[in-house]
């Protein structure tokens, strides 16, 4: 592989470091009134427009619990929803664990379509995020992947040109998005594939 220079190391969050279940919250959800689970997953993936207008900062908190607690008829309350909505994820530890080596080399910069919710309630304490230089998150960039906006602010936050960023994303759109501004990418599939193209490029 030809040989490239690589200062900055952009991770994707959800189902790279934090892979997420949604099975947790229907079988949640579904203690409280059989069906109400998978009633709610579905509506909420059917609807996913809606979802990303909140990820990407463009309505309120308040108003997306409050449409998700209508799809819920109102059997939980906001403090319930926003904990069960967000208990759903678990640490990816074979990753996290490469953080610190790599940070010693490289700018780490966290790049994701997040939501205020999961932020605050899913992933905020996760002590693997001290590793970062910076944490570029959807809501708060008023952009979500593969929008060029959101990229570029990764850039605006490494100060670096686009050719020395590499970016890790479980998602091929996000990273062929990615490579079209310059940056090399690698589709994340696995801990093990992962391992492997990060040795091919000598960055581990």
């Amino acid at each position: 592989m030809q040989e490239r220079k690589y200062s900055v190391i952009v991770f994707d969050l959800g189902n790279v470091l934090l892979p997420f279940d949604y099975e947790i919250l229907i079988k949640r959800l579904d203690k409280i009134k059989p069906g109400l689970g998978k009633y709610f997953v579905d509506t909420y993936f059917s609807n996913y427009d809606f979802h990303r207008a909140y990820e990407s900062g463009k309505i309120s908190e308040e108003k997306f619990i409050e449409r998700m607690l209508e799809i819920l008829d109102h059997k939980i309350d906001a403090e319930t929803f926003c904990k069960y909505f967000s208990e759903i994820f678990e640490e990816n530890k074979e990753v996290t664990a490469l953080l610190p080596a790599l940070k010693k080399k490289y700018k780490l910069i966290l790049l994701s379509n997040t939501n205020s919710i999961h932020e605050k309630y899913g992933w905020n304490n996760c002590e693997f995020l001290k590793q970062f230089d910076s944490l570029v998150v959807s809501h708060k960039a008023g952009a979500v992947k593969p929008e060029e906006k959101i990229y570029h602010a990764v850039e605006i936050a490494s100060g670096l040109p686009p050719e020395e960023h590499i970016f890790i994303d479980d998602i091929e759109e996000y990273v062929n998005a990615a490579k079209e501004l310059g940056w090399d990418g690698i589709r994340f599939k696995d801990n093990n594939s992962l391992f492997s193209d990060l040795k091919k490029r000598s960055i581990i």
